[in-house]
């Protein structure tokens, strides 16, 4: 539910969203809130009760946006209404993979100085944000959540693998990756990478994304302190010798 449809087609028409949408894997849908209003110039907002700057988005062509939305949702299908909020909870992978349990995520992108509380209270589930900072529109943290959500669907990457082992998926940030040629402005590729030892290469990664972690994102490590304890050498325990035989 949008003002500016074009902005979220732009966005999410292109890439790997936009190939899965192609493919038939997902659907983006926006609905323009204009197109429900009763007011002659296809007005969306108006003055804020008790004064102050700027305008406020109304109830109405929000609510029939979003009835004409619902009536399109197959009956039992699961679906949650999501408000892009700075006072919402914090957008994470934890959160993607929450959202994509269900079948129909539905965003409401305010403006302005936001959405006529009542129909905050009438239909939204949930209110989420993307971050600590305000932006001027809903649309493109929308588009932040909906990709997020959306590389987590069956299909829409080769491999669960290609999301599983990146940056804060997998618990920690991600180790370096390099790429052909070997040598540039003197910079060279790490050696173990050409040496084809497969466990050492392994290992050089897990060691490389613990260390950019505890420089960068130590919270994050102390959330997964087996990470860090995987990579310290195990220490072989002493064999017990053998029960002498009893006499007799």
């Amino acid at each position: 539910m949008t003002i500016f449809p074009e902005l979220v087609y732009g966005v999410l028409g292109e890439s790997v969203i936009g190939r899965a949408q192609s493919a038939g894997i997902i659907e983006v849908k926006c609905h323009n809130i204009r197109d429900y209003s009763k007011d002659k110039h296809r007005k969306t907002d108006d003055t804020p009760y008790g004064g102050g700057m700027g305008m406020v988005m109304t109830c109405q062509p929000i609510y029939d946006c979003y009835r004409a939305i619902k009536e399109k949702i197959p009956e039992g299908s699961k679906s949650r209404v999501i408000y892009m909020s700075p006072k919402g909870r914090i957008f994470s992978h934890g959160v993607a993979l929450e959202l994509a349990e269900y079948d129909n995520l539905v965003f409401l992108c305010g403006h302005y100085e936001g959405v006529d509380q009542r129909i905050l209270d009438e239909i939204v589930d949930e209110e989420i944000s993307i971050g600590d900072y305000v932006v001027t529109g809903g649309e493109i943290p929308a588009c932040i959540v909906i990709d997020a959500v959306s590389r987590l669907k069956d299909g829409v990457l080769s491999s669960s693998e290609c999301y599983e082992g990146e940056s804060v998926a997998s618990g920690i940030l991600e180790y370096p990756q390099y790429t052909k040629p070997r040598e540039f402005l003197g910079r060279e590729v790490p050696e173990v990478l050409l040496s084809g030892d497969h466990k050492k290469i392994e290992r050089w990664r897990l060691e490389e994304a613990v260390r950019i972690t505890r420089e960068r994102r130590p919270d994050l490590l102390a959330m997964h302190p087996e990470i860090e304890e995987s990579l310290k050498p195990r220490v072989k325990k002493p064999r017990r010798k053998r029960a002498e035989a009893e006499e007799g």
